[in-house]
């Protein structure tokens, strides 16, 4: 029981670093989105004409960080429905999954994650690797660009 509770820690770990990435990067989409909402604001009044472009381009990009910010918030959701609590027999999401190349953790794209000086990358479910991998247990294999990837275990 003691490496299943390890396991289950790492998943845990994994979830939480992943959740804080995702924090702040949703903290420095608000942060520009307000920046350029200010930005909007504070000028006005003389050469009005000159003004009401740089607010035009204030607000575009006000929309931008509220349409970056939208879909990081969509993001957090994913991982928020992730039970860190819970072992995977098959690659599924949530699953830690180690392969004969790499180490997954799947939820979200958010590239490397260390934990304990071993990597993880964070894929996404919607990424072509991980429907490749979809699905396998513990000692299958499957393809990738011209690879063929050993699950060695699945957590």
């Amino acid at each position: 029981m003691e490496i299943l509770t390890q396991e289950l820690e790492t998943k845990k770990r994994l979830l939480q670093e992943s959740t804080k990435i995702l924090s702040d990067q949703i903290k420095a989409a608000k942060d520009a989105m307000n920046l350029a909402q200010e930005s909007a604001n504070e000028h006005q009044g003389a050469m009005e004409d000159k003004f009401e472009s740089f607010r035009e381009n204030c607000q575009i990009q006000r929309d931008l960080y509220a349409r970056q910010l939208d879909e990081l918030m969509r993001t957090m959701g994913i991982l928020r429905n992730i039970n860190a609590t819970k072992m995977n027999k098959e690659v599924s999401l949530g699953a830690v999954v180690y392969t004969s190349f790499q180490n997954y953790f799947i939820g979200v794209s958010l590239g490397e994650i260390k934990i304990d000086e071993e990597s993880y990358y964070a894929i996404s479910g919607m990424s072509p690797l991980y429907k490749a991998m979809a699905g396998k247990t513990a000692g299958e294999e499957f393809s990738f660009r011209d690879k063929t990837y050993k699950v060695l275990q699945v957590i």
